[in-house]
């Protein structure tokens, strides 16, 4: 996920805590994790599962130990495709550099899902948390990539050993390049949608949110952001204007944080946070990321980041940034501003939404599944550009272990996550697929 969640101290993880019961989340056992109780339909899935958990987490290890930037995921695709083509997938590779997909064809004709998974890792110089630390220097897995590879992998051969049982086909997309937000597009541009025609597309993410549930939502799940740039021709007062559009930027904000909150993603105050019904998280424009100042060629040039909840508050925004500016003493020294995308946005098809919480509450228990109610802020996904050509839902998949003081927050460089997720992941999203494969 491109973007940062951040923030989480141990007075944040304790108002986490708080949510959680909040929620009524009453089965959290002592070890901090959800109790699934499962009827006895997923047996078979669950006990595929559990035969091929271990491996899975040997496997996310392994990548973790050798993680590789955007574009340069040589290693990962090579293992991919080698664990798929264990599978008796028929396997393409090379897609947009480095993708790779894997097609599993059921016994008989049906429907057609496909399921991505996001492979890259981070620049990043801070050492792992972890024993099984990165031997790539500077690059480290701090957003759980590693971890979408096994699941994907996992869901794919739990379904292989029900292929018998299949009426469809089943795409396992590996996307490359999702952090630098162009591996999506790169795979289109490369044929795509050629090599498979699904009729539904699914994801998910890791998050901070607890180990054991799922939470997604209709429509948008992040804030659409766009980066400004304000252009001012330089001089005597460069110091005032650079402090003045500062406060100007800054004026747009229409959202109240808690004061224990920074910028980013709040996913736990019980009150106001993202799964509550009252968030604040809805109809805002927030600034997001801090200043970045520069001179060239007698300009100053001051860039930020605004975001907002949709179009329209984003189109008020910038025009009431561009009034002040305009109406400003320094109006003679600002030349213009411009603006840039920051990322994508995963836009879910409310129907199939509605589907998918319905089918995981059904098979996994109401304290498995979670609305989300606000928008959150600081984040994207390049999953959207799939979203574009066939309609989807992307997942937050909870990852954190409180009491172990583990949590998945993405981008930092203490991100660990509880690897009981991978089982989570392979038993909730197995069944997924297989309800909507059987959906007439």
């Amino acid at each position: 996920m491109n973007g940062q969640i951040k923030g989480y101290r141990l007075f944040q993880i304790f108002i986490l805590l708080c949510v959680i019961q909040f929620c009524g989340l009453n089965s959290l056992a002592q070890n901090g994790k959800i109790e699934i109780e499962v009827p006895s339909k997923p047996t078979a899935v669950e006990s595929r599962t559990e035969e091929i958990f271990e491996r899975l987490v040997a496997l996310r290890r392994d990548l973790h130990r050798h993680p590789e930037l955007g574009g340069k995921e040589k290693r990962t695709a090579a293992k991919i495709g080698e664990y798929l083509t264990s599978l008796g997938l028929e396997v393409k590779t090379g897609i947009g550099g480095q993708g790779v997909v894997g097609i599993l064809r059921g016994a008989k004709n049906g429907r057609k899902i496909a399921w991505r998974a996001d492979m890259d890792a981070l620049a990043s110089d801070s050492p792992d948390v972890v024993a099984f630390q990165s031997t790539n220097p500077g690059v480290r897995h701090i957003c759980g990539h590693d971890v979408h590879v096994a699941i994907a992998l996992g869901i794919a051969d739990v379904l292989v050993s029900l292929k018998n049982q299949i009426n469809g086909t089943i795409y396992f997309v590996f996307q490359p390049s999702e952090e630098n937000v162009r591996g999506a597009k790169a795979m289109i541009d490369d044929g795509l949608f050629e090599m498979i025609d699904p009729e539904e597309f699914y994801a998910l993410h890791v998050t901070p949110y607890p180990e054991g549930i799922v939470v997604s939502k209709a429509g948008y799940m992040f804030a659409d952001y766009d980066e400004i740039e304000l252009t001012f021709e330089s001089g005597k007062d460069s110091l005032k204007i650079v402090e003045f559009a500062k406060q100007v930027i800054e004026g747009l904000e229409t959202i109240e944080k808690p004061e224990i909150f920074d910028d980013a993603m709040n996913f736990g105050d019980p009150e106001v946070g993202l799964v509550s019904p009252n968030t604040i998280y809805r109809d805002y424009v927030s600034v997001h990321s801090g200043y970045y100042i520069r001179e060239r060629g007698g300009k100053t040039l001051i860039s930020a980041n605004i975001g907002t909840t949709d179009k329209n508050l984003l189109n008020e925004a910038k025009n009431k940034l561009e009034e002040k500016l305009n109406s400003s003493e320094f109006n003679k020294n600002f030349e213009g501003i411009e603006y840039f995308d920051v990322t994508y946005h995963p836009n879910n098809d409310p129907k199939l939404v509605k589907t998918a919480s319905r089918s995981i509450q059904e098979h996994f228990g109401s304290d498995t599944y979670y609305e989300q109610y606000g928008i959150a802020s600081g984040g994207g996904d390049d999953f959207a550009l799939f979203q574009e050509k066939v309609s989807g839902v992307y997942f937050f998949l909870g990852a954190s272990d409180f009491d172990k003081e583990v949590i998945a927050e993405t981008h930092s460089a203490n991100f660990a996550v509880d690897e009981n997720c991978i089982r989570t992941g392979v038993n909730i999203f197995s069944i997924l697929l297989l309800d909507r494969l059987k959906f007439n």
